[in-house]
């Protein structure tokens, strides 16, 4: 049996790091994650939320009806597309003015709802993602993860005591990893790809606790595990 090779398309590389993390707590299992976006070693498309429109314009472009119709991904057992949720604060005109004219006939942004609940501002979300990729509903080999309002939400739920402030209203707070940067030392989070390696166990081997914390990392397990079932 061989492992199931996965594609990831996120905003950044502590990004992979954190979904590889709850990748291996659901999977339990090796796996192969292909990180295609941002490109580690040509990252001509640039990284953050306008990284991943432009990796989504140009697989719309190609034309695909489906990511799984797609033949430049059909090596892939999954294909998962991240966008934090705070995206939807955000505005195309933060990325220039060619995003601006790309998006021009796609869902607006900002599309941020009143939250709690979280669960308003991600469906909005997801539909934006699906106007960027330009296909009706993701298939049964992809999936969107997207965490409320980013992955140090998840993070946070893996790292902090049980009792800490800063997990209260967690999934509604647009500040977690500027929060995170300035806890006392012994607590104390900043972002970087080595910090986020060295805690990338704790997620995993905590996931649980993220899963009780955090709705989406909850609902992101639950899909996952219709998928896991399916995988060779």
């Amino acid at each position: 049996m061989s492992d199931p090779r996965i594609a990831l398309v996120a905003e950044g590389d502590t990004d992979y790091v954190l979904i590889h993390a709850a990748l291996k707590a659901i999977l339990q299992r090796p796996f192969l994650l292909d990180q295609l976006q941002p490109e580690p070693n040509k990252p001509k498309l640039g990284s953050g939320w306008g990284g991943v429109f432009k990796w989504c314009q140009e697989f719309r472009q190609r034309g695909a009806t489906s990511i799984e119709a797609d033949p430049t991904l059909s090596d892939y057992d999954l294909v998962i597309v991240h966008i934090d949720a705070d995206v939807a604060d955000k505005s195309y005109e933060d990325c220039g003015q060619a995003v601006v004219e790309a998006a021009a006939n796609l869902h607006a942004l900002p599309c941020s709802l009143p939250c709690p609940p979280p669960s308003s501002t991600v469906a909005a979300m997801e539909a934006v993602l699906l106007s960027w990729l330009g296909i009706p509903a993701t298939g049964a080999k992809s999936m969107f993860c997207i965490p409320s309002k980013a992955t140090e939400a998840w993070l946070s739920a893996a790292v902090l005591p049980s009792d800490h402030a800063l997990l209260q209203g967690l999934e509604c707070n647009l500040n977690v990893e500027g929060r995170l940067a300035v806890l006392p030392k012994n607590l104390r989070v900043r972002k970087s790809v080595r910090v986020y390696k060295d805690l990338a166990e704790v997620v995993t081997s905590r996931w649980g606790d993220v899963k009780q914390l955090c709705t989406q990392a909850d609902l992101f397990d639950q899909r996952m595990q219709v998928v896991k079932a399916a995988l060779p």
